[in-house]
């Protein structure tokens, strides 16, 4: 939108390229294209013409047209000196009275290109396939001997682009598609015009007796030295003309949410854990207490390993004391899963499918109370992708031993955490996990609706037994990816990890 002034204060904000540019336009009837200014030395580049027709246009005074055309160029003289493979062909079998076995004409072209010639007599119907004994000869039609001395359509346009660009409107649309699928032979090229003209505001400023001086726009102490600065003209600007949008520096909204998970947490008092992405089933399921039939170990859940397609576990005494608990309970006073415990599939390879691995291996490293840890970290499942699901996703981990750790201090732990990120409607439900019990979901309130954003529970005795844990342990998982959504009101998951630098620029920092 251009803002109304006086014609005189439009004249004092423009440069001195804007300047030059409504005289060069006015000499020429009001209508140039940045290429004839340039070539009739106007300018010197048509980037400072297009740069002040740009400005010329923003206030009102210039206008802009721009239109493309489409062209066909020649990429491969050769084929045309030469000929296509189907005439090469032509001419060979003609020379052979018309008939001739396939294998004859792939002794007489070299590289291959009897396959390529074969293909396209036959597309075209310029010879026939017939088999006599335990030979396959080819015979040409009488559509081969109609071309025999006439260029066929897409000979006519090749010799045609062999003398310059064909231009698209110029060019049959079928041929130019057979022509494009004979690799390397032809290419598109996509001009662009421009043309600069004046609006009436600029044919009146033209013709406004505009004088071409030499503007200073910065002021420098060379300039006052050498008292340059008395006889000079220094350019006025309009602070009410247009400017390009400016966008402060800033981190991914992921890297901020992860820096404030990471601060509330550090804050209340936690250690940063982590594990490694590839894990044994045994770490990332069986120590978990997940019976070796469940359906999170299936390939379709579940992403194993082709090298290493197993990972040994070390510590016999700890895969007894699992084997023991998956089959009977062992000392747990549990009564296990029942069958008999596989350690090959406790040591598949596989990318861990939640970050419960950490907490465990976490756990087993520091079992005595009391502790506080979390872990903002990357998980693999086999996930269709769609707008709320990913294959490779983030999970919030924590974990809590204490000797007073109980259910009410789980929640209130949830409470407390998504009230610092903003959220104070939290609903707690009943849930089931293998590992834990008793086990919830939680939900926020956002936009109207609740959203379920993770698990937690306290881990069940099977899971902590092994690692002579004496005190219960708090747990849970919360989706990050699902937090960023809400704390933006992203709609689409994968948005997060585009980047469309439009979006990034405009997503706020607080």
């Amino acid at each position: 939108m251009v803002i109304p002034m006086e014609i005189g204060q439009i004249l004092e904000g423009l440069s001195y390229n804007e300047k030059r540019l409504l005289l060069a336009l006015g000499r020429r009837g009001g209508t140039a294209s940045p290429a004839d200014l340039v070539s009739e030395g106007d300018f010197s580049l048509e980037v400072e013409v297009m740069g002040a027709a740009s400005w010329l246009e923003s206030k009102g005074m210039a206008k802009i047209s721009e239109s493309s055309r489409r062209y066909y160029v020649l990429t491969d003289p050769s084929v045309v000196a030469e000929g296509l493979p189907e005439r090469i062909a032509m001419r060979i079998i003609a020379g052979s009275g018309g008939r001739m076995d396939m294998d004859a004409l792939g002794s007489a072209m070299s590289g291959g290109m009897d396959k390529v010639a074969v293909g396209w007599l036959k597309r075209k119907g310029l010879a026939d396939i017939v088999k006599e004994g335990d030979s396959k000869l080819l015979v040409l039609t009488d559509a081969a001997k109609a071309v025999e001395s006439v260029d066929m359509p897409d000979e006519a346009l090749l010799r045609r682009m062999s003398e310059g660009p064909v231009p698209e409107g110029e060019a049959d649309p079928k041929v130019i598609k057979d022509l494009k699928g004979r690799q390397g032979m032809i290419a598109e090229k996509v001009v662009t015009e421009r043309t600069v003209s004046l609006t009436d505001l600029g044919r009146e400023a033209a013709a406004s007796g505009i004088e071409l001086k030499p503007q200073i726009t910065d002021i420098t102490d060379r300039i006052i030295q050498n008292g340059e600065w008395r006889d000079a003209e220094f350019r006025k600007y309009d602070i009410q003309t247009f400017a390009p949008s400016v966008y402060a520096a800033k981190k991914h909204m992921l890297s901020r949410l992860s820096a404030q998970v990471s601060r509330i947490f550090l804050d209340m008092g936690f250690t940063e854990m982590s594990s490694e992405y590839v894990q044994p089933a045994f770490w990332n399921l069986d120590v978990l207490y997940t019976p070796q039939d469940h359906p999170a170990r299936d390939l379709q859940d579940t992403f194993y390993l082709e090298s290493p397609s197993s990972i040994h576990i070390d510590d016999e005494r700890l895969v007894d004391q699992v084997r023991a608990i998956h089959e009977d309970g062992g000392d747990t006073g549990s009564t296990g899963w029942g069958g008999t415990w596989s350690r090959e599939r406790a040591e598949a390879a596989l990318l861990r499918t939640h970050s419960t691995v950490s907490s465990i291996r976490y756990i087993a490293e520091h079992p005595d109370a009391p502790q506080k840890a979390f872990s903002i970290s990357r998980i693999f499942r086999n996930e269709s992708i769609d707008s709320t699901h990913l294959p490779e996703f983030t999970q919030i981990e924590g974990i809590i031993i204490d000797e007073n750790a109980n259910f009410d201090m789980l929640i209130s732990i949830i409470r407390e955490f998504y009230a610092r990120m903003g959220f104070d409607q939290i609903r707690i439900r009943p849930a089931y996990f293998p590992y834990t019990e008793p086990s919830l979901e939680l939900e926020v309130f956002f936009n109207g609706k609740w959203m379920e954003l993770g698990g937690a529970g306290i881990f069940r005795p099977e899971v902590v037994a092994p690692f002579g844990v004496k005190y219960p342990v708090l747990a849970w998982g919360f989706g990050f990816e699902r937090l960023a959504m809400l704390k933006w009101d992203i709609k689409d998951i994968r948005d997060l990890y585009i980047s469309d630098i439009d979006t990034l620029r405009s997503n706020t920092v607080l």
